[in-house]
């Protein structure tokens, strides 16, 4: 199991560029999430796990694994859409996944040089693929692509972390994109602290 890494520089720049988060920084310690090196999977899981509980995600995406070994755009074509929602997912999610499939295999997304380009360039490749969001996307800058430097407006949770940490009544965008620029160039580790402000 890999983690998302962080550690002294990351802290010390968020600590003297904003108090209250380096209180909160203190107060919680060090946060070990876990990463997922396979952009290609990462992508696939996030759509199983979309609009369902982490607990129903991780049965469908065990029934996922058993059906095809390993989750590849390959393994993918060699089984049909009633057989991938038979795992226990809607027909649309399941077509997503088709798609993602059918988008690696013929080189309108490759996976193995994803890694090669922007942030910016990602979110618009993929965003652009259907059942994939900006924020699905930008979960995978910082989920598998190890981006040190994304912080979600569209993420709910985020915004609710900010507001708790700030005491805000409400959040305009304005506002959030100052923040966000406090935190550059470490927004990802911001990010994992504002998740977990989020339900205190």
């Amino acid at each position: 199991m890999r983690f998302f890494e962080y550690g002294y520089t990351e802290i010390e720049h968020l600590k003297r560029r904003d108090k209250k988060l380096g209180e909160a920084i203190e107060r919680i310690g060090m946060i070990q999430r876990e990463i997922k090196p396979d952009s290609f999977a990462a992508l696939v899981s996030s759509i199983v796990s979309q609009q369902i509980s982490k607990k129903a995600a991780e049965t469908v995406g065990g029934r996922l694994s058993v059906l095809l070994g390993k989750i590849t755009p390959e393994n993918i074509a060699m089984v049909n859409l009633d057989e991938i929602q038979r795992c226990g997912m809607s027909a649309k999610k399941a077509g997503y996944i088709q798609g993602i499939a059918n988008a690696a295999t013929s080189g309108v997304v490759n996976f193995e040089t994803l890694h090669t380009l922007s942030d910016e360039a990602i979110i618009k490749k993929l965003s652009s693929l259907n059942g994939v969001g900006v924020w699905t996307a930008e979960m995978l800058l910082i989920f598998s692509l190890c981006r040190p430097d994304v912080v979600s407006y569209g993420d709910l949770a985020i915004r609710r972390g900010m507001m708790n940490l700030y005491g805000l009544k409400e959040l305009r965008k304005e506002k959030f994109d100052r923040y966000v620029k406090r935190y550059s160039p470490y927004g990802s580790v911001a990010s994992l602290y504002l998740w977990e402000l989020s339900v205190m």
